[in-house]
């Protein structure tokens, strides 16, 4: 039997506002935050353990995505100074945001990352490029 893509290309976890997630053996991790035509701020942080030991801000978002989240529309680039917080407005195509963190980002003995909206957006935790591939009910948590 063959793997799904999940388990051979990702893990992921819908409900990650707010929730340390690991980095250790994946190479990065997306972030997809949504929250329908009423913007929000999304930062970004980094600790050594998923007990938040260490927390600080993580200032290396230059690049994001937007869209409406309703897959009417494409995806739009939006580029900023690297920093800590996204921040989307309360504009249609900017229902949906899309950044990425690569584990190598991080600073030393750092390997957990979260991102917490400061509205009531939905944050889902996407990793990618595995080093370990699994079937889905032997990942480990992502937690």
């Amino acid at each position: 039997m063959s793997m799904t893509a999940l388990g051979r290309a990702f893990n992921v976890q819908p409900a990650c506002d707010g929730v340390w997630i690991n980095l250790k053996d994946v190479g990065g991790v997306a972030f997809l935050g949504y929250l329908a035509s009423t913007g929000d701020t999304f930062t970004l942080q980094e600790a050594k353990d998923n007990a938040g030991t260490g927390a600080q801000n993580l200032a290396k978002v230059a690049v994001y995505w937007t869209s409406t989240g309703n897959a009417s529309d494409t995806w739009t680039k939006q580029t900023q100074a690297a920093a800590a917080t996204v921040t989307t407005t309360a504009a249609a195509a900017q229902s949906a945001v899309v950044f990425e963190v690569n584990m190598a980002s991080l600073s030393d003995t750092y390997s957990y990352v979260k991102v917490t909206s400061t509205g009531a957006a939905t944050v889902t935790a996407i990793h990618r490029d595995l080093m370990v591939q699994r079937r889905p009910n032997n990942l480990t948590k992502m937690g």
